[in-house]
């Protein structure tokens, strides 16, 4: 479930600011932690029962910290890590199998609203209501766990903000600094590349998903928060003037991007903007989990400028957590661990271990011992009058699987937008249609 549109900042990050990783990660399959013991789901009901969680969360720290919560948890859980795109390719397997693991990462959103709709996601509504671990959570993040049928399905335990990420040494030594208008940014990607400097990373060989992160914050500043929504849900087409418009200003970008970025996923494309080779990536907070040597407060971001003052300011921070089987065979085990992970205890712990960047979604949670990044990451969505997640949770995977493909070849061929244009809405209305 997308947030509501008129959902304001302080409707989502003022009414969580004590909201305070990533599931956008890759790596290698392994078997967890298994710990043994007696949980209570929080109304004193007995949860020995063993379970299974299938994680996405496959990043050597996250893993790790993942793994030190699990270990922690005083019932019998069973963690089993798979990297990211095999999970996204298996999740429709592992929730339609006749033994499917009892809790999954994955996102709030549309996405968890698809599987509950198809009677896959456990009904966790308890959890939710006065003394239940997440009452204290706010309206927006309800929202965002609530399937069509007005039922929570989700567990929000994190989420992150996408910005132009940048290291401090970098800007100093090439004597350049954050743009505030879309022209300075323009003109700074211009200097950048008169230095020999790829002014834009990017990563969207094996994720190319990645190119979906210009093209949602370049409709929001073009067309806003509303429009987006609505033409992820289709109501609008991808061959309209307004996403003309859209690529328009994606056109303009495309010559400054790193020309290797079809042979990187998101993390090799981190590597160059460390060596100094690239100058900015637009990325979620979760590239703090892939810098992890020199000045952890070298890192630094900014907004994508406004290009249109008459447009109320949108931001991206997609939320993550747990949902759960709904053949779940350890219904009150099941309840009692995601209570477990929902606390700010757990969350407080995870993010640390994990040295993320993410904002937990407690209101019990300290925020104000995280880092400068973060705080600025939290004045950031502040001060955003919208909120929204990003394309696929805002929409759904197969949808996003259509964008992969038309945004791919737009960076390869810009000239080629309006036929790639055309294809794109061909392609997503058999999506709306199927």
């Amino acid at each position: 479930m997308s947030v509501s549109p008129h959902l304001t900042r302080r409707g989502f990050v003022l009414g969580t600011i004590g909201l305070s990783t990533a599931a956008i990660l890759s790596g290698c399959a392994t078997k967890g932690t298994e710990t043994k013991g007696d949980a209570t789901n929080g109304g004193g009901t007995p949860a020995a029962a063993a379970i299974t969680l299938q994680s996405s969360l496959s990043d050597p720290l996250p893993k790790k910290a993942l793994e030190s919560i699990v270990a922690a948890y005083p019932g019998d859980v069973t963690l089993n890590t798979v990297a990211i795109e095999q999970f996204r390719a298996q999740l429709s397997t592992y929730l339609t199998s006749q033994n499917p693991p009892d809790v999954l990462t994955w996102y709030a959103g549309s996405v968890a609203r698809d599987y509950a709709k198809n009677g896959y996601l456990l009904d966790i509504s308890d959890l939710w209501v006065e003394k239940g671990p997440a009452a204290s959570y706010s309206t927006a993040l309800k929202e965002l766990s609530t399937s069509d049928d007005g039922k929570q399905v989700f567990m929000p335990t994190n989420y992150y903000w996408w910005g132009v990420f940048y290291l401090r040494s970098s800007f100093k030594k090439w004597g350049v600094s954050e743009p505030k208008t879309w022209e300075e940014f323009i003109a700074l990607c211009d200097t950048l590349k008169s230095k020999g400097v790829n002014p834009l990373s990017n990563g969207v060989g094996t994720t190319p998903w990645m190119a979906s992160g210009w093209f949602d914050i370049l409709n929001l500043r073009v067309n806003g928060a509303a429009f987006h929504r609505e033409l992820l849900t289709g109501k609008h087409s991808f061959d309209s003037p307004e996403v003309r418009k859209v690529m328009d200003y994606y056109t303009q970008i495309v010559p400054y991007f790193d020309p290797n970025m079809t042979a990187y996923a998101w993390q090799d494309a981190v590597t160059p903007l460390v060596q100094g080779k690239n100058a900015m990536y637009l990325v979620g907070a979760f590239i703090s989990q892939n810098i992890t040597e020199g000045d952890p407060d070298d890192l630094d971001f900014f907004s994508v400028p406004v290009i249109d003052q008459s447009i109320p300011v949108a931001e991206e921070a997609p939320t993550d957590g747990y949902f759960a089987s709904a053949k779940t065979k350890n219904v009150e085990s099941t309840k009692a661990f995601l209570g477990y992970l929902a606390s700010a205890e757990a969350q407080q712990k995870f993010i640390e271990a994990a040295g993320s960047s993410n904002l937990p979604t407690s209101p019990d949670v300290d925020v104000s011992k995280f880092s400068p990044l973060v705080q600025k990451g939290l004045k950031t969505l502040a001060d955003a009058d919208q909120i929204t997640q990003f394309f696929n949770r805002d929409s759904s995977d197969a949808l996003q699987t259509t964008a992969d493909a038309a945004l791919t070849k737009f960076l390869a061929k810009p000239q080629e937008v309006d036929s790639i244009l055309k294809e794109w809405q061909a392609a997503a209305q058999r999506v709306f249609n199927s």
